[in-house]
C-alpha cells in the first residue's frame, strides 16, 4: 500500500507522517514540545518556548526580500482523541496510525490529528525549505487549543513581533477566513444516593452508536444526532410509563465534540419487561427514520445485563433526565450579517458519572456575538438550575470580529484568484479559533486563516483531502512570495 510520504507535497506530508508518531492529547503535549525544540535544534532554527508550553520559531528573511513585513505562521499542536469503541489504542502511548483511502488521508479506528497536525507540518517545511521566497517568518505552535486554549490564553504579547499572522487551522480548501465565533462552556453538577433495587427488577442496558460525531462549531448545522439527547428519550420516557429505574449513564467525552456514543444501565419491574421491548422497538424505528438521512449507520440496542445491585434515588433520576430532555442542542439562531452562517449555538456534549456520588453534563456554547453567547449559556443554565443541579459557567473565549478591508486578505484573495482562476470564499466560521484571543493581545494584528480539506474532524472518521493539501500548500507559498512592504 502507497505510503502518505509518498504523497505530494512530499515535505509537508513526511512532517505530517513524523507528528503522527508522537503522542500530544490536550494537556499533555510534552512529547509534541519536545519533539518541535529538538528538531529545531537539528536544523539549526532559532526556537524558544513559554511557560506554557508555547514554541516560536524564526527564519530570516531569503535574498532580496528583507523589506517585507514579517508575518507568523500558526497553529496548534494538540489534538482531539477519540477512538472507536472497539479500537485498542492509548493516545498518550500509541503513534496514529494513518492511511490513503482513495482521495483521503484517515486514521485505523481513531482521530487522525490532521486538526491541527497538518498545519504544524506546513509550518515545519517553511521553517526548513531553501527553495522558497519569503520575508521575514515567525511560527508558533501552540499548545492545548482544543480543550481550553491554554496556549493562546497564556501568550505575552511580547512573545512575537509579526503584525500579519496566517492561522493554519481552518478546513475548507478554497475559503479565507476572517472571523470566528466566541465561546463559554457550562457546566450542571448533580449529586445522587443510591438505593437498593428492588428483587423484582431486572437489569438492561441501552447502547446508542454508529453516529456519525463531528466538531460541535462546524458541523452543528448538519442535523446529526446527539447520542445523550437519543438515549435520553428512551430513558425519559420509560421512568414515567414503565417504572425504569437508572443505575448508570455515560455519553459523550468532549465539549467540543458532538457526542457519538451513549449508554445506560438500569433496571426494570419484571412485568413492565414485555411491554417496555415493544415500546423499545417501536421508538427506536422512529428515531432512526428521523435520521435516516444524516445517520444512515446509527445503531440502537437493548441488552439484558445482569441486575445492578443499586439505582439513584429516585429525585435526581427524574431531575437529570428531564433536564437533559429540556436542555437545548444545536443551532440556535443563523447569521443575519453572513449569509448561511451559524450565529450561536449549543452542544450537549457529555454525560458522565464521577465519584460514586456525582453526575456532571458538560455543555458548550458558540456565538459571534457575546450578547447572545451569554443569552444561550444562561438559557442552559436555567434548565439545570430548575432542576437543582449546581451550574457553572467558564470564563470563555472572545471572538474574532471580521476585517473586509484587511491588507493581508486582499493579498490572499488575489493570489488565490491568479493560482487557481477563480475566487476564494471570504466568510466567519462558527468554530472558535485562537485569532480572537491574539487579537486581545496584539490589537494591531491583521489575521486570515485558512487550511486543506478536513471532514469528521474531532471523531474517528476524521480525513483529509489528499489534493486539496497541494493547493493549501502551493497557496501559503505564494502568499508569503507576495508579503507586503514594510
Amino acid at each position: 500500500m502507497k505510503s502518505i510520504t509518498d504523497l505530494e507535497p512530499k515535505i509537508v506530508w513526511q512532517n505530517f507522517n513524523d507528528i503522527c508518531k508522537i503522542p500530544r492529547p490536550s494537556k499533555k503535549e510534552e512529547k509534541m514540545i519536545n519533539f518541535l525544540l529538538n528538531w529545531a535544534k537539528t536544523n539549526n532554527i532559532e526556537a524558544k518556548k513559554d511557560d506554557a508550553g508555547n514554541i516560536l520559531m524564526k527564519k530570516p528573511a531569503t535574498k532580496g526580500m528583507e523589506n517585507r513585513k514579517p508575518i507568523i505562521l500558526q497553529s496548534h499542536i494538540d489534538m482531539v482523541c477519540e477512538k472507536n469503541n472497539d479500537t485498542n489504542h492509548n493516545f498518550e502511548k500509541d503513534a496514529i496510525q494513518p492511511f490513503i483511502d482513495g482521495e483521503w488521508v484517515k486514521a485505523k479506528g481513531t482521530t487522525l490529528g490532521a486538526d491541527d497536525g497538518i498545519g504544524v507540518a506546513a509550518q515545519m517545511a517553511i521553517l526548513v525549505s531553501d527553495n522558497i521566497t519569503h520575508g521575514p517568518i515567525e511560527a508558533l505552535f501552540t499548545v492545548d487549543e482544543e480543550t481550553g486554549l491554554t496556549g493562546a490564553f497564556a501568550l505575552k504579547p511580547n512573545f512575537f513581533d509579526s503584525k500579519i499572522l496566517l492561522n493554519l487551522d481552518s478546513e475548507d480548501e478554497g475559503e479565507i477566513f476572517i472571523g470566528c465565533a466566541g465561546g463559554v462552556d457550562t457546566t450542571a453538577k448533580f449529586y445522587y444516593e443510591t438505593r437498593n433495587t428492588n428483587s423484582t427488577h431486572k437489569g438492561f442496558r441501552i447502547d446508542v452508536k454508529g453516529l456519525k460525531g463531528g466538531h460541535s462549531g462546524d458541523e452543528i448545522d448538519k442535523g446529526l444526532g446527539n447520542a445523550n439527547k437519543i438515549l435520553n428519550r428512551f430513558l425519559w420516557k420509560a421512568t414515567h410509563e414503565h417504572d425504569l429505574r437508572l443505575n448508570y449513564f455515560d455519553g459523550g467525552n468532549l465539549r467540543n465534540a458532538i457526542p457519538r456514543e451513549a449508554y445506560a444501565i438500569f433496571a426494570l419491574p419484571e412485568h413492565y419487561i414485555k411491554e417496555f421491548n415493544k415500546f423499545f422497538d417501536k421508538l427506536s424505528k422512529e428515531i432512526k427514520n428521523e435520521f435516516s438521512i444524516t445517520e444512515p449507520n446509527m445503531v440502537i440496542t437493548l441488552t439484558p445485563v445482569e441486575t445492578p445491585k443499586t439505582v439513584i434515588d429516585f429525585k435526581t433520576q427524574n431531575n437529570l433526565l428531564t433536564s437533559i430532555y429540556a436542555c437545548p442542542h444545536g443551532v440556535i439562531s443563523m447569521s443575519q450579517k453572513m449569509k448561511g452562517m451559524v450565529e450561536t449555538s449549543t452542544n450537549l456534549a457529555s454525560v458522565k458519572f464521577v465519584d460514586d456520588d456525582k453526575i456532571i453534563i458538560a455543555t458548550s456554547q458558540r456565538s459571534d456575538t457575546m450578547s447572545a453567547r451569554r443569552y444561550v449559556a444562561n438559557m442552559v443554565a436555567s434548565v439545570f438550575t430548575l432542576a437543582k443541579a449546581d451550574v457553572s459557567h467558564s470564563d470563555g473565549y472572545p471572538g474574532w470580529t471580521p476585517n473586509p478591508n484587511s491588507e493581508i486578505l486582499k493579498i490572499a484573495e488575489n493570489t488565490y484568484t491568479k493560482l487557481f482562476n477563480k475566487k476564494p470564499v471570504v466568510r466567519s466560521i462558527h468554530a472558535g479559533l485562537e485569532c480572537g484571543l491574539f487579537l486581545e493581545k496584539y490589537p494591531d494584528l491583521d489575521m486570515i486563516s485558512f487550511g486543506p480539506t478536513l471532514r469528521d474532524v474531532h471523531s474517528p472518521q476524521e480525513r483529509i483531502n489528499i489534493k486539496t493539501v497541494e493547493k493549501f500548500w502551493e497557496f501559503l507559498i505564494n502568499i508569503l512570495q507576495n508579503a507586503p512592504q514594510q
